[in-house]
């Protein structure tokens, strides 16, 4: 994990190994920002979904019991929601560096579309 230390507070960039072993160890609230598009078509499997459209920090959940991770498809939008975090008051928060595509990169597991039949299907980037 790589630090940044903003104006307004901590920025924590996760690896995908990193977020793939909290949120399977129930640690970590894992949050998606991209399109209610791009998450119907492929997602993280019990990732929640916030669109950076639409995002709102003060609506946030509190990270008293399990810290708030943001992911996007490369990590751009997931940092800019995050520093909109730190600037509404949050002092540390995190998002996973690189994004879905890393995520599917380093061979974790994502529910994606089977083109066969339209329906939803686990896969992992050999598939």
């Amino acid at each position: 994990m790589d630090i940044e230390e903003t104006e307004n507070g901590t920025l924590e960039h996760w690896t995908p190994a990193e977020v793939a072993d909290a949120f399977s160890q129930d640690k970590i609230v894992l949050i998606d920002v991209r399109t209610p598009q791009e998450f119907a078509l492929e997602r993280i499997n019990g990732a929640l979904l916030a669109p950076m459209q639409a995002f709102e920090p003060n609506h946030m959940p509190e990270q008293s019991k399990k810290q708030i991770v943001f992911h996007c498809g490369s990590g751009v939008r997931s940092a800019r929601v995050a520093k909109m975090c730190l600037a509404a008051g949050e002092d540390r928060i995190a998002h996973m560096a690189g994004g879905f595509a890393a995520w599917k990169d380093s061979g974790q597991a994502y529910m994606g579309t089977d083109m066969a039949t339209g329906g939803p299907k686990e896969m992992r980037k050999s598939d």
